[in-house]
């Protein structure tokens, strides 16, 4: 199998998708942040210090997907069409699980997986006065859908 983002000579390169015929894709990833069960119920009920960490969360997420190809160098910049991001509060962990979806020429899975990953990030930086030692963890893709590769689920 050859990589896609490798030229012959193993340089990094961005693959050209200009031949292809956009198609409806979409892609959904999650990932967690485990915590405290302090922090968990500063979250839920929405006494952390810093305001409402959910709703901050979220807005960061998808603003992250729609910037994706400013922070990972090979991907194309891409007409979202659709980014949600749905936010789950247990007792000692918050699962965010984000959608996203475009009529392109290549799939949104990073895009999906860089909401998830920023929503968590600052859920983190949010909350982290109440517990330092929160980890993230288990960030992946779970669907997607569309383009040449068909539909893939975890």
């Amino acid at each position: 199998m050859s990589l896609t983002h490798i030229d012959a000579a193993g340089a990094a390169r961005m693959v050209d998708v200009g031949a292809k015929q956009p198609t409806r894709r979409e892609a959904t990833a999650t990932g967690r942040i485990t915590m405290s069960a302090a922090a968990a119920a500063a979250i839920r009920d929405g006494s952390a210090k810093k305001g409402d960490v959910l709703a901050v969360a979220r807005v960061a997420g998808i603003m992250a997907a729609k910037r994706t190809s400013d922070l990972i160098p090979l991907c194309h910049p891409l007409p979202l069409t659709k980014v949600t991001l749905d936010l789950t509060v247990g007792e000692a962990a918050v699962t965010a699980t984000a959608l996203a979806a475009t009529d392109g020429k290549t799939g949104v899975e990073v895009e999906a997986m860089t909401a998830v990953s920023v929503a968590l990030l600052t859920i983190y930086d949010m909350a982290k006065a109440i517990d330092k030692g929160m980890t993230i963890e288990g960030v992946r893709l779970l669907a997607k859908s569309g383009g040449a590769s068909g539909d893939w689920r975890a």
